[in-house]
């Protein structure tokens, strides 16, 4: 007679976007990465690690000096280093040439960092922040911070003198002001189908690069699944850098989550809009010798080594070409100083987080169009 009912909650309580995430990684990278997965977790949710991308357009001959000062090194000028010295071991035969990074990979090796980026990062273990960028006389901010492992995607690309390049996927605008960097761009098209991302580009550009560097670079707003009908097989170098579930973002901060229970269909729909991205890039891409990056700052499997696969699969049975999957292995052995990266990853490269070098999750696969 006095039994009552329960009031309900005309809501259930909302999740927080952050903790569905977790559980998510936990669930799906616990089997991924096994053993791994508790430190990765523990990297993924503490404060990330920065570099400190030197802008070349700037009068900042100062800023190395004071860097060095602090203990930072620039990661991809000592990765030359660690090449010249290897070279020089080969040719004076101290190196077997027959061993498995023998001489048939030292031209590779060479030419995959040759490059005009420099870039600053503390040792393993050191947390020191760097300051905030400072403008020079003509206003162009000294130096850029990003995650140093997003460099990466930009180094595989290896621009060379002249190049046309895509950034399909450009926004907001870090690794569009790496490729601008190498000085070699002889056109760059950054594209980004986010209107009000591409203002954060244009910011960028107007912060980093003078005039007559911007007047090189178009930057659009297409829906770069689309791409190919504005240009098709006219570009040497194509980025692809793909929205994805940005894992350090959807396991820290609730603003602008993709796990947020309203984007769940989003969410799920991201290997298609991957896939069709990175064919999109490809087609983007020069028949007999165009080179195409794919990248993401996620861990799954789902985003990276799968995508790529299907989008082989469909280049060859859809459109009838041929791609060829570039060995990146060189990059392990050239940036473990600074990166911690998965030993045994199916296809292209990924940086785990790690509490001692906290960059990344960041994966890159390199395919070259034949």
């Amino acid at each position: 007679r006095h039994r009552h009912k329960e009031k309900w909650a005309t809501t259930a309580p909302r999740i927080p976007a952050t903790r569905l995430a977790l559980h998510h990684f936990d669930t799906s990278y616990s089997l991924h990465l096994g053993a791994l997965w508790p430190s990765v977790r523990a990297g993924l949710l503490c404060e990330q690690k920065y570099g400190a991308l030197l802008n070349n357009f700037a009068a900042a001959d100062h800023v190395p000096q004071e860097l060095e000062l602090l203990n930072a090194t620039d990661f991809i000028s000592e990765a030359s280093q660690k090449v010249q010295e290897w070279q020089r071991l080969v040719a004076a035969g101290e190196v077997a040439r027959g061993c498995q990074e023998g001489s048939e990979t030292s031209p590779l090796l060479s030419a995959s960092i040759s490059s005009k980026i420099k870039c600053y990062t503390f040792p393993r273990g050191d947390i020191t922040r760097f300051r905030p960028a400072r403008p020079d006389a003509l206003g162009l901010l000294d130096y850029y911070l990003m995650d140093a492992a997003s460099l990466l995607p930009v180094l595989a690309l290896s621009v060379q003198p002249g190049d046309f390049v895509l950034d399909l996927c450009a926004a907001p605008g870090g690794k569009t002001l790496a490729l601008l960097q190498t000085g070699f761009c002889g056109h760059l098209a950054a594209n980004d189908v986010s209107v009000s991302r591409t203002k954060r580009l244009y910011q960028i550009l107007q912060s980093y690069v003078p005039r007559e560097v911007r007047d090189t670079v178009s930057v659009t707003s297409y829906d770069g699944r689309d791409w190919d009908q504005v240009k098709g097989g006219t570009f040497n170098k194509v980025l692809v850098d793909v929205p994805c579930t940005t894992d350090r973002h959807s396991a820290m901060e609730e603003d602008n989550n993709i796990f947020h229970k309203r984007r769940t269909k989003e969410r799920q729909m991201l290997p298609m809009l991957q896939l069709q991205l990175l064919m999109a890039g490809i087609l983007a891409a020069k028949p007999g010798g165009g080179e195409v990056v794919y990248s993401t700052c996620s861990l799954s499997p789902l985003q990276n080594e799968c995508v790529v696969e299907r989008a082989l699969d469909i280049a060859g049975a859809q459109f009838d070409i041929s791609i060829h999957v570039e060995d990146l292995s060189h990059f392990r052995m050239l940036f473990q100083d600074t990166f911690s990266f998965l030993s045994d990853c199916r296809l292209g490269e990924l940086v785990l987080p790690h509490l001692t070098a906290n960059f990344g999750p960041m994966y890159f696969c390199k395919l070259r169009r034949m």
